[in-house]
């Protein structure tokens, strides 16, 4: 159906109560299916996330009229955004799109669709410690959340450097926000406690080197 000048009509999508047009894609970005973003919104951060829905508004004769796109990744090239999206695999994809609006709706979004889901800035801060003792030493401190398309991991800042920890809910059973942590299950290995084993074995290791209150200790003949 087209309007009064002939041209297809675009009518705004159906998102739901709490419409809100955060966005438009404006061209290919790339051969991967990127496409570079003219942002409506103040706050990118919160709504284009991994796993975020957008409604399209296009014009009717679209193949894409009607149905939506699910963010797998948001770039940043010279300060430009570009958005990644599980439909759009390849740049043919990405030409077929570009000109599109995005629209969220607002109040889904905000009643938290997702019982256990976070935004990377509420993550990263957080003290880590392992379930089973709480109440003990921290690990470390979440420094970054790493999207991947198999998982997420949580890049933990310790003593010994950088531990990735997969962010599911085996290794990862409980975020307690207000408490400002993260309870992990990491699997053997994960934490290394290295500098205090390192160290507890340098002193061996002195102590044997060390000269008896006789001298010198000497090797067995």
């Amino acid at each position: 159906m087209a309007d009064a000048s002939g041209r297809p009509r675009t009518p705004r999508p159906a998102s739901g109560a709490g419409s809100l047009r955060v966005g438009r894609l404006t061209k290919p970005h790339g051969l991967k299916g990127g496409v570079k973003l003219e942002l409506f919104t103040d706050n990118p951060e919160l709504r284009f996330v991994p796993g975020a829905v957008f409604h399209l508004q296009v014009p009717e004769d679209s193949e894409w009229f009607g149905r939506t796109i699910t963010m797998r990744e948001l770039r940043w090239f010279n300060d430009s955004p570009v958005g990644f999206f599980a439909e759009l695999p390849d740049r043919t994809a990405a030409e077929s799109i570009v000109r599109a609006i995005l629209w969220i709706d607002e109040r889904a979004v905000e009643a938290g669709a997702e019982e256990n889901a976070w935004y990377d800035h509420q993550l990263v801060g957080l003290d880590v410690l392992r379930a089973d003792a709480p109440d003990g030493a921290v690990l470390g401190t979440v420094a970054e959340v790493q999207h991947f398309p198999a998982q997420d991991l949580l890049a933990v800042t310790t003593a010994a450097g950088t531990v990735l920890v997969p962010f599911v809910e085996a290794i990862v059973p409980h975020v307690d926000l207000e408490a400002g942590r993260v309870l992990v299950t990491p699997p053997a290995g994960l934490f290394e406690e290295s500098p205090g084993v390192e160290s507890s074995d340098a002193e061996s290791r002195d102590a044997e080197r060390r000269p008896g209150p006789d001298g010198p200790e000497r090797a067995d003949d």
